[in-house]
């Protein structure tokens, strides 16, 4: 009997149901989750402002729910390299990725250490970089 280890990277800023459902369907996909916690200066860099709420915060909050056995500080962009640390089976993305140019490299890279890439639906109604226009908005009024 195989034991599978899944990750699910993400800033997991303004934690909202789309969090809770990408590391619910993640958990029943494998026997052992790991969540990655971007790292405030890893996120700046890849969308060129700082999360809302800081990074041990996020770790708290995305350590508490129940679905995830780990939650792993991700400090490098470089998604094989942090397999490298973590050693898991199975990627979790939001099909946000899928077909995109940073999707089919992450199912290339993973394809040469035999890890399956498995796309979750992105959750459209809600999301943090909505939730941050609209906390933007509010503030911009008051």
């Amino acid at each position: 009997m195989t034991h599978r280890v899944g990750y699910a990277p993400g800033v997991y800023d303004l934690f909202h149901v789309g969090h809770l459902n990408i590391l619910r369907h993640a958990k029943s996909q494998c026997d052992y989750l790991v969540a990655g916690v971007v790292s405030d200066e890893m996120a700046a860099q890849a969308k060129g402002k700082s999360p809302v709420v800081p990074l041990t915060e996020r770790l708290e909050i995305v350590r508490s729910v129940r679905f995830v056995d780990a939650a792993f500080v991700e400090t490098v962009p470089d998604k094989l390299e942090t397999w490298q640390q973590v050693r898991f089976d199975v990627i979790f993305k939001g099909d946000d990725w899928r077909g995109t140019a940073k999707g089919d490299k992450l199912e290339r890279d993973f394809a040469t250490v035999g890890v399956d890439v498995i796309y979750f639906p992105y959750t459209v109604h809600t999301s943090s970089s909505l939730l941050r226009k609209v906390l933007d908005g509010l503030a911009d009024s008051a």
